[in-house]
């Protein structure tokens, strides 16, 4: 039984390292920094230390309102700019299998990068345990090396074309027995440059990466072979402390990711614009449920564009959850929505509560990657200045020396009842939809947490709504109607995120649940 603490996580191994940090006494902090450096390892496409995040804290040590701080160590755009016919930028394509996407990688697709310092930052604030404590497990595994599950085999093979890109990401990531191929399912995959990384940063501190040899091989990479990064952009990079946007909604307090990224603020947005009347006396899945829903989520995917919620300033984003506007919007349910593009990138989470209620959600993203790995020490980077939905208004459109958007959304519920729920997704500009939906899920609908992590859900793209199984027909057959075109799978999918939350209710009773679309796992301390 658990008696210090519950995580839920993108795979197994995350999930069991963070929970045995908890266990030996450390913070949910150490456990969640543990749970990032693991999913480095174990989840490598969609997690990574030259990639970006944000970390969701409750803590009775924080000073900010609510004992609560959002870490903000996302990608930061570079300070300078180079000629375009000097940069490393190459369109690759994607398998999704039903579609194919382009995307932009090499050298000039490489935003400056936010794990280490945060990792760091984090640690430095709120961690217990030594760092060399806290990154162990990770060094271990990487070590010894991982068996790839289905899920990050699945991941893998959709960007196999990045994977490949270079000779020396091609053979990290390279077939034991199929000279080729990639590893597959059943494989077991070893970083032991990454290991030997982890162990120093141990040592020596961030500063090695953002000051040190590290970051000065990087910038030379760059330098030479048509890169933005510069000593500058890695010397500069600071780590934001951020107050979360806070709302009151269905009798909960709402704890959110705030401005500069939007993912948390149209989560806020959709469960301001659902409407409470009867939706609760209705049942899940019913047609008033799916209608309002629908609606809502088609209002949030055109408000993000029609606001240009991405480059608004922090407090004039968050005056798009004012009272005004969400009446003026609950009266635009019923109106045609524009087309608008979406870009996928691969993005994971940890979700840390303890018996004392303290709590953290950590969401990491390394884009689609860049190709690029750092020599000597197995850090694979992020390719957000060539991601389509991070810059859209079109590829190298970035402003210099700014913090980047993002869609991830890491929130935190405080319920009626006393109930305290961490969670958090992956899936892009699906992010949005699935946190919502679970928000409802338990809310509205009083649901158990795994129940509302499982529940089928939907979503809203180009005037087209994508449907999972397990929702009546009358009810889809009214649904048809709201939309140009019903996309129906036939099976739950990432493609609707992977929500992976952990909850600590009245006295200290501690539950989690893992979403099975992304290969989710729990583990108890």
């Amino acid at each position: 039984m658990a008696t210090k603490g519950v995580v839920a996580a993108g795979h197994p191994e995350t999930a069991s390292a963070a929970a045995d940090v908890l266990a030996a006494g450390g913070s949910v902090v150490d456990a969640a920094l543990a749970g990032l450096a693991v999913a480095c390892v174990a989840e490598p496409v969609l997690a990574s230390l030259g990639g970006g995040g944000f970390l969701l804290v409750r803590d009775r040590r924080i000073s900010f309102p609510a004992h609560t701080a959002i870490y903000d160590f996302f990608t930061q755009t570079p300070c300078r700019k180079r000629p375009d016919d000097d940069v490393d930028l190459q369109a690759v394509e994607a398998d999704f299998g039903a579609t194919r996407q382009t995307f932009h990688v090499g050298l000039g697709s490489i935003a400056t990068p936010g794990v280490i310092r945060g990792l760091f930052a984090a640690h430095r604030d709120l961690g217990r345990m030594p760092m060399r404590q806290v990154l162990e497990p990770a060094v271990a595994l990487a070590r010894a090396g991982v068996r790839v599950n289905a899920t990050q085999a699945d991941v893998a093979t959709i960007v196999a074309a990045i994977l490949q890109h270079r000779p020396d990401t091609a053979a990290l990531f390279a077939s034991p027995s199929r000279p080729g191929e990639l590893v597959g399912e059943g494989e077991m995959l070893r970083m032991p440059e990454l290991a030997d990384a982890l162990d120093i940063l141990a040592v020596e501190g961030d500063d090695l990466f953002y000051r040190g040899e590290m970051g000065r091989l990087l910038a030379d990479e760059c330098a030479a072979h048509g890169g933005y990064l510069t000593r500058q952009d890695l010397e500069r990079y600071q780590v934001e402390r951020r107050l979360p946007l806070l709302l009151q909604r269905f009798g909960a307090q709402i704890t959110l990711n705030p401005s500069p990224a939007v993912g948390g603020l149209l989560v806020g947005l959709g469960l301001l614009l659902m409407p409470a009347d009867g939706l609760s006396a209705a049942r899940f899945g019913s047609p008033l449920h799916l209608q309002r829903l629908v609606r809502v989520l088609a209002t949030i995917d055109d408000e993000r564009y029609r606001s240009r919620i991405h480059a608004l300033p922090p407090a004039e984003a968050a005056s798009l959850l004012a009272p005004a506007r969400i009446t003026a919007l609950a009266g635009e349910l019923e109106v045609a929505l524009n087309q608008r593009p979406v870009s996928r990138h691969g993005t994971t989470h940890v979700s840390v509560v303890d018996a004392e209620g303290n709590a953290a959600a950590l969401t990491l993203s390394n884009g689609s990657g860049s190709g690029y790995l750092l020599p000597g020490t197995g850090i694979l980077f992020n390719n957000m200045l060539g991601e389509d939905d991070l810059s859209p208004d079109g590829i190298g459109s970035w402003p210099i020396d700014m913090r980047m958007g993002s869609m991830m959304a890491p929130t935190l519920i405080d319920d009626a009842s006393g109930q305290r729920i961490v969670l958090g997704s992956g899936g892009s500009n699906r992010i949005r939809s699935a946190i919502l939906q679970v928000a409802l899920n338990l809310l509205v609908f009083a649901q158990p947490l795994e129940q509302a992590v499982a529940s089928p859900r939907l979503h809203w793209e180009r005037n087209k709504v994508s449907v999972e199984p397990g929702f009546d027909e009358a009810a889809l057959r009214h649904l048809a109607t709201e939309a140009e075109t019903m996309e129906r799978w036939d099976r739950p999918s990432m493609f609707f995120g992977g929500v992976h939350a952990a909850m600590c209710g009245r006295g200290g009773a501690l539950d989690a649940a893992a979403d099975a679309r992304r290969g989710g796992a729990v583990a108890a301390a």
